[in-house]
């Protein structure tokens, strides 16, 4: 697992890199690679003073303010709803679950919708009321899910798909209902369910930064768990594990994480139903192996969606959640159909 952990995470930190380079010199103004490197090695201690720049002031100002923060804030939100959804795959044994599958989106959607609805974005916290009202509806709809699916003090796979089921149907029933009500905000709440990365400053960054470190550290020291989860619940259970605390406990942090990303970004779909998947194909069903490489996976898949989503139609800009759903919807039909094929040899 050590060796093959290195060899694939050696070559995801190097597109990673690359990515992150590329996509900084794309957008209304072009700037060259050399630039880009000059500049970023320019802002290093110790090392920016031998370099003399040699590019115009406004040059810097675009991507230190801009394209900067934008890229490493969708690293950030596409590295933690993938590493989400490789949890809630780990837990829910489903290649087709990813972080909304218990309503966290539809939580956080009408938090933001509802504020919007009522011009109360900036009501407290200064520019923070959004995202932070968004996660605390996010994480209040993954404990209305646990309420409902707890039976007996159990909590049953079939039984939390089936409340966050009905929880994503009916708070997206109510947003879909602001949606229709408003008049002048219309565009705002629109924009917001279906993700974006615009306007998005350092701030943002520094909000999602914490919980992404705290949530993929503990999600990793599960993944030996996860492993022998993989195996059955009885069979786990043999072994020692205390299954519904490690289901309980997974899924809070991998719904607060995926609340946290959604925060910041808005609704960005089929990221974490995507990337690990992929990355099963990829490399095998280790979540040892499976969750640090949705991380890398995540964020260079994230990016390149921004970076269509940002240069594709210039200077309009696609909703992120809109170039997600573009890729994910046939990636998603084709894991139904291979599954379908499956039990169909299987049955043979």
């Amino acid at each position: 697992m050590s060796k093959k952990l290195a060899g694939f995470g050696a070559a995801g930190v190097i597109l990673l890199l690359l990515t992150l380079v590329v996509s900084l010199g794309i957008g209304s103004v072009h700037l060259p690679v050399r630039e880009i490197g000059a500049m970023l090695l320019h802002r290093l201690p110790g090392i920016g003073d031998s370099i003399l720049p040699s590019w115009e002031a406004s040059s810097e100002q675009i991507l230190m303010k801009v394209r900067l923060p934008r890229i490493l804030l969708g690293m950030l939100v596409g590295a933690s709803l993938a590493v989400a959804g490789a949890a809630f795959q780990g837990v829910l044994r489903n290649p087709l679950a990813d972080p909304f599958t218990l309503g966290v989106s539809s939580g956080a959607a009408l938090g933001a919708a509802s504020l919007i609805f009522f011009g109360m974005e900036y009501s407290f916290a200064r520019g923070y009321t959004l995202p932070l009202v968004a996660f605390l509806t996010g994480a209040g709809t993954l404990w209305v899910v646990l309420l409902l699916a707890r039976d007996q003090g159990k909590l049953p796979i079939h039984g939390l798909i089936l409340s966050g089921v009905v929880m994503q149907s009916f708070l997206g029933a109510v947003v879909s209902f602001l949606t229709v009500m408003s008049k002048d905000t219309v565009n705002q709440i629109l924009y917001w369910t279906m993700g974006s990365l615009s306007m998005r400053g350092w701030s943002y960054t520094a909000i999602l930064f914490p919980y992404f470190i705290v949530g993929f550290a503990y999600l990793w020291s599960r993944s030996r768990a996860l492993n022998i989860l993989s195996l059955g619940e009885r069979q786990a259970a043999h072994m020692g594990l205390n299954v519904d605390r490690l289901k309980t406990s997974v899924l809070i942090v991998a719904t607060l994480l995926a609340a946290a990303a959604v925060s910041v970004s808005g609704v960005i779909g089929f990221v974490g139903l995507v990337v690990p998947h992929m990355i099963r194909l990829i490399t095998g069903s280790d979540y040892r192996t499976i969750v640090p490489l949705s991380a890398l996976g995540g964020a260079i898949f994230m990016v390149w969606c921004d970076t269509a989503a940002r240069s594709v139609l210039a200077p309009t800009e696609i909703p992120l959640g809109v170039v997600t759903a573009f890729i994910g919807a046939p990636f998603f039909a084709y894991l139904l159909y291979r599954n379908k094929k499956r039990r169909r040899e299987g049955l043979a």
